[in-house]
């Protein structure tokens, strides 16, 4: 259903984000089945696919989800602040790694699979003479400024009506599911950057523009 398999089709670019490993990949996986469980074992309603007060996680995810006091690689039910940014399927970071491309995030690939997943409303496929909009790692134009020129062909914004509002919802999530406030950039040639250690590797990005995850529904 919610097409776990396709994992794997890509990894999270590891000089943008070095904090990403096996553990916490398979972690990922493990948190959609338990959370999967726990709706049918409990018979929770149907607002849990997008809205819960919990989580299923273990130290690697919570710390990904800035969650405190969790311990150890097993996966249990944990309870969210109140607030919090995180609860159903759509804020798990194995689904917001498979609607990702491993580089940056597409607001297209979201809105497509929440379209698909979860209203059964799934979009044409795109027409064949016009060209994909590129990643941009250097962020020199914003998703959002991409996908705004690529809709001024009459044949593109009919589908980007409807998909584009869901996919920037979830926008202030990264690759990998981490909450956001502002975009990771590669450091090209002659720029300056901030270089943080991850595993004792530097991994130089810099801080790219701030995130808009603002939308207006069709």
């Amino acid at each position: 259903w919610l097409d776990l398999k396709r994992m794997d089709f890509t990894e999270p670019d590891e000089n943008l984000y070095p904090e990403y490993n096996p553990l916490l990949r398979e972690s990922m996986v493990e948190e959609t089945h338990a959370y999967f469980m726990e709706l049918v074992r409990e018979d929770l309603g149907i607002r849990c696919l997008v809205d819960s007060d919990f989580v299923m996680v273990n130290q690697s995810l919570a710390q990904v989800y800035g969650l405190e006091g969790v311990s150890g690689s097993a996966i249990r039910k944990v309870p969210l602040p109140a607030n919090s940014v995180r609860g159903g399927f759509l804020t798990q970071a194995s689904i917001l790694k498979l609607t990702a491309n491993g580089t940056t995030t597409s607001p297209v690939m979201r809105g497509a699979y929440v379209l698909t997943k979860f209203l059964g409303d799934p979009p044409p496929p795109p027409p064949e003479s016009v060209p994909a909009v590129e990643p941009d790692l250097q962020m020199t134009m914003t998703v959002r400024e991409q996908l705004s020129a690529h809709r001024e062909q009459t044949e593109c914004a009919r589908c980007h009506d409807k998909m584009d509002p869901l996919g920037f919802a979830l926008e202030c999530f990264d690759v990998m599911g981490q909450y956001r406030t502002h975009y990771r950039a590669a450091i090209s040639a002659g720029q300056k950057g901030v270089p943080q250690i991850f595993n004792g590797r530097p991994a130089p990005f810099r801080v790219g523009p701030a995130v808009d995850a603002t939308g207006v529904m069709p």
